[in-house]
């Protein structure tokens, strides 16, 4: 994932080293502790998630707390396992989010992504118009053949006008922004009145880039997103209910594509390829037999 390169490079999710890095993963619990709960887990397939500040998920064995994994159902298979944590809770979010903050309309920018598709997919299946901003034209091809109906390129001349009409005609007041730098700008500066821009990633590399004259006349906001965070903030009922709605739609709405599989041996490799050609699909580490 995007994050997964964020913590190998010292960026937002920062850490100190050696660490063993992975932020998510699958496999099967093979010993517990005491309680009920890990009990109900002993021999499980399992998604699974370190204990922040801990080792991850790029090793052959990872001890985290029973409330950081998810049984796997019979219809998922752990390729799909490895990949339900990171994007589809957070598409999942994205979406309760904007429900609550009654947004009648989204804006998501580096919608070629993974977590883009599904957040296309989940759109459409919940009635919710979403603008999807990519960089090249073919994206724009292959986004409306996979089912977009507003599709962006920013490197079009007219990007900015299309975007302010865009977001005005469908009153779209929440931008998901992965990328940040100057182009968080340019959403608030396109935006409707009273919008509010989620920074989820930092693709660019850049601090967020904003006229506060802007934000105080219009009252608009910008404000960061880490799914570890959000769940942490909600009740277990809530978190228990949360998970259940993304794992009935693993293998439909939230599925994800897999470009490649590499041993973890080829590590260096597999992130290579990743950064060159993130729009391709998720690689994968398999790790033993």
């Amino acid at each position: 994932n995007p994050s997964d390169l964020a913590l190998l490079a010292g960026g937002y999710l920062d850490r100190s080293y050696p660490f063993t890095p992975g932020l998510e993963g699958s496999g099967t619990v093979v010993a517990t502790g005491s309680g009920f709960l890990p009990w109900l887990r002993s021999g499980n397939r399992v998604a699974c998630s370190p204990l922040q500040g801990r080792n991850g998920t790029w090793s052959e064995y990872m001890c985290t707390s029973a409330m950081h994994v998810a049984p796997l159902p019979q219809q998922v298979s752990m390729d799909q396992g490895a990949m339900m944590l990171v994007n589809p809770m957070t598409a999942m979010a994205f979406m309760h989010l904007a429900k609550k903050g009654r947004h009648q309309a989204l804006v998501n920018n580096a919608a070629a992504s993974s977590l883009g598709k599904m957040l296309i997919k989940l759109s459409d299946s919940k009635r919710i118009p979403l603008i999807n901003i990519v960089r090249k034209e073919e994206q724009v091809i292959a986004l409306k053949k996979g089912g977009a109906t507003y599709v962006l390129n920013s490197s079009s001349a007219t990007f900015k006008e299309d975007l302010a009409g865009l977001s005005r005609k469908l009153n779209a007041t929440l931008i998901l922004d992965a990328v940040t730098g100057s182009q968080s700008a340019l959403l608030l500066d396109a935006a409707p009145r009273g919008s509010t821009l989620l920074a989820y990633a930092r693709l660019s590399g850049e601090p967020i880039s904003a006229d506060p004259a802007a934000l105080i006349r219009e009252e608009k906001e910008i404000r960061g997103f880490q799914l570890g965070n959000w769940l942490q903030s909600k009740g277990l009922l809530f978190k228990l209910r949360f998970l259940n709605s993304v794992k009935k739609l693993l293998t439909t709405d939230l599925s994800s594509h897999i470009s490649r599989t590499y041993s973890l041996e080829h590590a260096e490799e597999a992130i290579d390829q990743y950064k060159a050609h993130m729009s391709d699909g998720k690689i994968l580490l398999k790790i033993g037999s």
